[in-house]
């Protein structure tokens, strides 16, 4: 008997027997993964959460309709997929601000940005996802989710995206793409027709191209930094402890983007960047000191602040980088509200 087979065997005893802890405890093997699939289909860490606890409270009140002729997991997943579709009737998509706001220019009013950002906290943003749980919900090589903790189907470029395709395709991409499910699998689970699978698909793929950088993915199947990275991260950390605005610009590549979730305000290109620190220094409101974290598998920096006169440092948020070559393509900066799920110290 298979380690499948064995685990099927166990839910339909459990099943048989009413037995609920036996039952949630054979659910909460898959919390992590299907936390991820939850994430990715909402854009946001607090909304998964919501909906694995839906999750699995649906798969006991139904579970008469598990009878062991199907994959406990696969069965999850379904159940989890149909939530989060009921959840996006009711929900506008996630954004960033390059969704809602025209960007901050050189040539236009970057001089001219306020010391302070507009924060927007209502505005439905995308939030961020900690590595260390990608790491827990991560399967083995032989399973297939195996992708589903690689930077290629997690990076916020491609999140960000994602939430551009209506919630159908959206489930269809992330079963085909991330969770490998056939043509037909996804069919049998969403209740459509091949036909219509992979129609939507083809439609999803061009909404995707559309809204991914070109040659997207670089590196496929990255789940950690690379050497070149992380030697940028800590150049990049290393500006913010000296103040060296000139050093961060450095590192920046020309059309390089900075975005500052809850504020819907980005800077678009290096130049704009600049004419922003010019006006601002580095140390404006304090002194920063960062320290590394890992999210979205992308390089990312915790980011804390004392201001003048204070004598701790404040978390103020975390700084996710897309880097390209070694230079910094894209940062996405984080107010602490929207990274409740990385358990930082609020001082330091």
């Amino acid at each position: 008997m298979t380690a499948s087979d064995s685990e099927e065997a166990e839910v339909v005893a459990a099943i048989r027997a009413g037995d609920a802890a036996a039952f949630a405890a054979l659910g909460e093997r898959y919390r992590r993964r299907l936390h991820v699939h939850c994430y990715r289909m909402l854009g946001s860490f607090d909304d998964a959460e919501d909906l694995v606890q839906d999750t699995l409270l649906r798969a006991w009140r139904g579970r008469d309709g598990f009878e062991g002729r199907s994959l406990f997991r696969t069965w999850l997943y379904r159940i989890a997929t149909n939530a989060c579709l009921s959840a996006l009737e009711r929900a506008p998509r996630r954004v960033l601000p390059q969704d809602v706001a025209p960007p901050v220019t050189a040539a236009s009013d970057a001089s001219n940005a306020p010391s302070t950002p507009p924060w927007a906290p209502d505005v439905p943003w995308l939030s961020p996802y900690p590595d260390h749980l990608l790491d827990a919900a991560a399967p083995s090589e032989a399973e297939p989710e195996a992708q589903l903790a690689s930077r290629e189907t997690v990076a916020l470029v491609f999140l960000a995206a994602l939430q551009h395709l209506p919630p159908r395709q959206r489930a269809i991409l992330v079963l085909g793409d991330v969770l490998g499910w056939s043509a037909v699998e996804t069919a049998a689970q969403l209740e459509l027709s091949v036909a219509a699978v992979n129609s939507a698909l083809q439609r999803a793929h061009a909404t995707m191209r559309a809204q991914l950088p070109a040659g997207w993915p670089p590196r496929p199947a990255v789940t950690a930094p690379t050497d070149d990275e992380r030697a940028a991260l800590d150049a990049f950390m290393a500006a913010w402890g000296r103040a060296d605005a000139a050093a961060l610009v450095a590192l920046l590549r020309e059309d390089a983007r900075w975005a500052m979730p809850p504020a819907p305000l980005w800077f678009d290109g290096r130049d704009a960047i600049a004419r922003l620190f010019a006006r601002f220094p580095m140390d404006f409101h304090g002194d920063v000191v960062m320290r590394p974290i890992g999210a979205n598998r992308q390089p990312a920096a915790a980011a804390y602040l004392r201001p003048h006169g204070a004598s701790e440092y404040r978390l103020t948020g975390i700084n996710v980088l897309r880097i390209e070559s070694g230079a910094i393509a894209e940062i996405t900066t984080f107010s602490g509200a929207l990274c409740a799920g990385f358990g930082l110290p609020a001082t330091l």
